[in-house]
């Protein structure tokens, strides 16, 4: 069949605004950050159990993509070391007792979870934030169950104990290097969209227990108070990571998932209307605005892991806050505790609408562009009243992540087709390869007679292809359901920095869809 009869190319290419109506009013916006965490330490999220088989590790993994799939979120963040481990192949790391049941035993049959994670989740539009915790090296003190290879054992130096567990030394600029060689492994070998930490820097206060670091600020402060000095080392190992991360790969995010308190007011006039018991600047010494300050962040997802009327730490006034003092050098997403529905001490949490205002509550502020959720299995197989409420409002309609900051350009390569194939229960377009941009995802708009595209409008978005690299082109297949209800199509480009080209305009003649078999 040729594919004329199929569809019928526009003869301009037309680009994202002009010669389409106005985007409509709507809650739904086109890009909006949706994330969800995937906690692997002591089995939160996945694997469920660290002796399941490979095959039942994959099956719940896809369960948990398609699930957040569904509700169109756009990134999961996967935590692929959380105490000196791996859930992926290295030198640098024994494999993780959570996906094994032993410490340094690799997976049977053998297979790279890693690669195998990111492949799956570009195969369903996600983004792949690979989620490190840098400073812890044990959950506790059992040193007999570590592998021999562990850090622990090799550089018993490099530790620090600390209530129950052991920590690596942020103040060593051995530790600090070894930890930055571990992100480079992963950036370098793997396609990730971005390196994430969590909010666990030097650990959360324990009343009347200090954490031993004398001997290296001693030997080390060259001056400083000793606060400001904790301070400057974990400021020193971010700058560090990031530059690290941005030789390697300029497109890949580093972003940071801090406590949702910096400072409270009642000890700093800058400090937010809150009573929190800890904060980030005094107790983890980690400094986000020092980072922003810095410009070596590409995002902040503050943990307000409160009901929107908390009396201590209330959502709403934190919200609002980190709004205010946030730069522009970093995008602020908001971290959201969904694991607390229908489980918390605050009844708040009991009403279904919570998480919903929440999200509505920040789309009322102009620089916070998403939200992530804590953690996946909140919304696997449970919470129903909530989900429900998320399909049919806030998250009814896809949206796609934000450009990585501060690299926004234009998308030079337009999709061009050079064959189209009907087959079966999909049609097969091929495009011509883009030759001067790396392109991550294609995406499919479309509408009926009566409308026109508008690639502005987030309910046109009907599928995201993951662009897979071929020499001379690229095929993607767009199902024949989605073309039956479409009349009107568009494709464009996705660039790996998250940029989107103009469009080229398809049109349909439903007519004349038919398989190979009609012919």
């Amino acid at each position: 069949m040729s594919h004329k009869i199929l569809i019928c190319l526009f003869l301009s290419v037309l680009s994202l605004s002009f010669g389409f109506c106005q985007t409509p009013k709507t809650t739904n916006p086109k890009n909006e950050f949706r994330a969800v965490w995937i906690a692997t330490v002591a089995n939160i999220d996945w694997p469920i159990k660290n002796t399941d088989a490979v095959e039942k590790q994959k099956t719940d993994f896809i369960e948990i993509l398609n699930t957040y799939q569904k509700l169109n979120y756009n990134v999961v963040i996967v935590q692929i070391r959380s105490c000196g481990d791996a859930m992926y192949p290295t030198n640098l790391a024994p494999w993780s007792k959570y996906l094994t049941g032993k410490q340094g035993q690799a997976p049977t049959p053998f297979y790279d979870p890693l690669e195998w994670m990111i492949n799956e989740a570009h195969q369903r539009g996600f983004e792949f934030h690979a989620w490190f915790n840098p400073y812890r090296a044990s959950m506790d003190l059992n040193t007999a169950e570590l592998s021999r290879s562990h850090d622990i054992i090799k550089h018993p130096e490099w530790m620090i104990k600390y209530e129950g567990k052991y920590y690596y030394n942020p103040a060593l600029p051995e530790v600090q290097s070894f930890l930055i060689s571990v992100i480079e492994e992963v950036v370098t070998k793997y396609d990730i969209d971005a390196v994430h930490f969590d909010d666990y820097f030097y650990p959360y206060r324990v009343p009347g227990k200090a954490f031993n670091d004398i001997a290296s600020y001693k030997k080390y402060s060259k001056g400083m108070g000793h606060e400001d000095w904790r301070r400057d080392n974990v400021n020193t190992y971010l700058k560090n990571t990031y530059a690290a991360i941005k030789k390697i790969k300029p497109w890949v995010q580093f972003g940071i998932s801090p406590f949702g308190v910096w400072r409270n007011k009642s000890v700093d006039p800058k400090g937010s209307d809150t009573q929190a018991g800890q904060t980030n600047y005094d107790d983890l010494y980690a400094d986000p605005m020092a980072w922003m300050e810095g410009n070596y962040i590409d995002y902040l997802l503050p943990q307000l892991y409160w009901s929107i009327d908390h009396p201590k730490a209330s959502y709403a006034k934190l919200s609002k806050w980190w709004s205010e003092n946030t730069n522009k050098n970093a995008a602020l997403y908001i971290g959201n505790g969904s694991y607390k529905i229908n489980t918390d001490s605050d009844k708040k949490w009991f009403n279904p609408n919570e998480i919903p205002n929440q999200i509505d509550l920040t789309r009322g502020f102009y620089n916070i562009k998403g939200n992530a959720f804590f953690s996946a299995k909140a919304f696997v197989n449970k919470n129903d009243a909530v989900t429900q409420l998320l399909k049919e409002n806030q998250y009814q309609y896809p949206a796609l992540p934000y450009v990585v900051p501060n690299s926004r350009r234009e998308v030079l390569d337009i999709p061009a087709i050079s064959n189209i194939n009907n087959q079966n229960d999909s049609t097969e377009v091929t495009l011509r390869f883009p030759t001067q941009s790396k392109i991550r995802y294609v995406i499919v708009y479309g509408t009926t007679n009566k409308n026109l595209i508008n690639v502005n409008d987030p309910s046109q978005i009907i599928n995201k292809i993951a662009f897979k690299e071929t020499k001379d082109s690229i095929a993607i297949k767009i199902p024949k359901l989605y073309l039956e209800k479409h009349n009107n199509c568009a494709l464009t480009f996705v660039d790996y920095f998250g940029n989107e080209s103009q469009a080229t305009l398809l049109k349909v003649n439903n007519k004349n869809l038919k398989t190979n078999e009609d012919r």
